[in-house]
């Protein structure tokens, strides 16, 4: 190679901007950073965003502005995050209907195990297991004893159909060998009005929704969807414990960023979330609202998504549930 050619080069190559991934992780963040939460302000998703947020602008140097995009279900949120610029100034704040939603919906805009990266678990909150206190049963074993006694007489009340309490529940009565009616409601505080009521028999519905009705005796826990038992009601035996091994159902706040985002940048995020989820303060909120921290990898949280996208998948193919 001549020597004047090879000059002109080495000097072109020494202007050229270094490479997209590269470039971002080594100065970032250098502008805001936008949380977009797929549901309304004052959910829980948005709670959590806001609790979490203020962490991360300390931790980053950077203001994190939410961004709330209430609408089709969390789809169009999670959707403009999926095709956001893969840099890190797009996280999203999702809850384990992230992985619900595919299960019934087969025709969406992204891929959810494609198209998004883990950057942690935020938090986890049990899902109960409930009776109206008309019902004659005080354990989980004398409830699916009660229901094979009346097969298809006993209803449950879920936040509506294709939810993750829709399937929950009928992944636990395929297990119990038991046949409940569903009733479907718009949303989760009517749910809960319709087993006060007695309209309903039972439901798995989050401890945040159940406390207040538990402590007032307008309703009974007889089970905890989690693998260990609640904080919030240690007395409460868990799924688990009550003869079905492994069954978990909980409800999981986790956030997301673009798929291709560097991973020195998730892995900051990720470093930073963590940091923040061991913090007395944020876990004393956490807990006014029913919720324990998680924390983890972004490995950890892919693997948590990836065993939801399967047990959802497999649950509503069986029970033939597809979202309306």
């Amino acid at each position: 190679m001549p020597r004047a050619f090879a000059i002109c080069l080495f000097a072109l190559l020494a202007l050229a901007p270094p490479a997209v991934g590269g470039a971002r992780a080594e100065g970032y963040p250098d502008h805001p950073i936008r949380l977009i939460v797929p549901f309304a302000a004052g959910g829980l998703n948005d709670v959590v965003a806001r609790l979490v947020g203020p962490y991360l602008e300390r931790a980053l140097g950077q203001p994190v502005i939410i961004d709330n995009r209430p609408a089709a279900s969390g789809i169009v949120g999670t959707d403009a995050t999926a095709k956001a610029q893969p840099d890190g100034y797009t996280l999203l704040m999702v809850a384990s209907s992230f992985t619900v939603i595919p299960a019934t919906t087969p025709k969406l805009p992204y891929d959810p195990a494609r198209d998004l990266a883990p950057i942690g678990l935020v938090a986890k909150n049990s899902l109960l297991f409930l009776v109206n206190p008309k019902v004659a049963a005080n354990t989980l074993s004398e409830f699916v004893a009660l229901a094979k006694a009346n097969p298809g007489k006993l209803n449950y009340a879920s936040p509506g159909h294709a939810t993750q309490t829709h399937l929950v529940v009928e992944l636990f009565s395929r297990k119990a060998g038991i046949s409940l009616q569903h009733i479907p409601y718009r949303g989760g505080a009517p749910a809960m009005t319709a087993m006060v009521a007695g309209d309903t028999q039972f439901t798995a519905i989050s401890t945040l929704l159940s406390l207040p009705q538990i402590e007032n005796h307008a309703l009974r826990p007889i089970a905890s969807g989690s693998l260990t038992r609640d904080p919030l009601l240690p007395d409460l035996p868990t799924v688990t414990e009550q003869g079905y091994p492994d069954f978990e159902a909980i409800q999981w706040i986790g956030l997301l960023t673009t798929t291709g985002t560097p991973q020195a940048i998730i892995d900051r995020l990720s470093l930073e979330l963590n940091r923040a989820l061991r913090d007395r303060d944020l876990i004393a909120r956490f807990a006014q609202q029913g919720l324990a921290p998680a924390g983890g990898t972004p490995a950890e949280f892919q693997h948590t998504i990836a065993a939801d996208l399967k047990t959802w998948t497999e649950t509503a193919h069986a029970a033939n549930i597809k979202a309306e």
